[in-house]
């Protein structure tokens, strides 16, 4: 696809201790060659050296620090602040593929109608190469998919005025239920079959570590969607596809 013009594209950065992965996050937005790009990196109370990270990429990036209140919060505070006609979302623990996002964002530009584009996921193992040095490299693990994951994709910012924010009150899932949310309002998503987002596991990812609390939040969700079919917030509910084919599935 030949480009466009651009839309000025604002990547959140929600970091809770991240300090030891948010100089490559930044440098893989970077790597994107993409103007005009806004980069928000939300602290949400970190007691490591975030904060001097990041203020080694200043001007390059907008840091604000906020008081530990979880990542819904974290979120939505970078959407507040966004500039961007496009929001983007990358956990600082992730990485993007190399010069996605000319392609993403001329997509949304032809497509007037479609309001998340989503790319693949390329699940990624952390392996650790030389105990000693804490050197540690990261490989594919599964092919790539589609399925939730908040980073794998561009949004216009005018679906955030339909859908809402992220619930505040979710410490875990609030990607699910928001995606959920989305579905139920018919928001026109659609699947390039590229990667996009590498999603790298290690044993700090707090999924990892609160997978009891995960899946039991997973029931949690889709109560809510029950009882949303069941109230007025989604009268004449007919989403054009299923919720299975919507959101995707984990290889895991």
């Amino acid at each position: 696809m030949s480009h466009l013009k651009s839309l000025l594209v604002s990547v959140i950065i929600p970091i809770y201790n991240g300090e030891m992965f948010l100089a490559e996050a930044i440098q893989s937005l970077k790597r994107q060659n993409y103007q005009p790009l806004e980069i928000i990196v939300i602290d949400d109370g970190s007691t490591d050296k975030t904060a001097e990270i990041a203020a080694q990429f200043h001007p390059e990036i907008r840091y604000v620090y906020q008081s530990n209140q979880g990542p819904s919060a974290a979120r939505n505070h970078g959407i507040k602040l966004a500039e961007g006609e496009v929001i983007a979302f990358l956990d600082v623990d992730d990485l993007w593929a190399d010069d996605v996002l000319l392609d993403f964002t001329d997509y949304l530009i032809a497509h007037p109608d479609v309001e998340i584009v989503q790319g693949l996921i390329q699940q990624m193992q952390r392996e650790i190469v030389n105990p000693q040095e804490n050197s540690y490299t990261f490989k594919p693990n599964f092919q790539p998919y589609q399925f939730i994951n908040l980073g794998s994709a561009l949004y216009r910012k005018s679906v955030f005025d339909k859908v809402g924010l992220f619930d505040l009150a979710l410490r875990d899932n609030e990607d699910t239920d928001w995606f959920m949310r989305a579905w139920e309002q018919n928001i026109n998503k659609v699947v390039i079959p590229r990667v996009m987002l590498f999603y790298r596991k290690h044993d700090g990812n707090m999924t990892l570590k609160q997978t009891d609390l995960v899946h039991f939040g997973v029931i949690k969700i889709y109560k809510r969607h029950i009882d949303r079919m069941r109230s007025q917030e989604t009268p004449g509910l007919s989403p054009s596809m299923s919720w299975y084919a919507y959101l995707g599935q984990s290889p895991t």
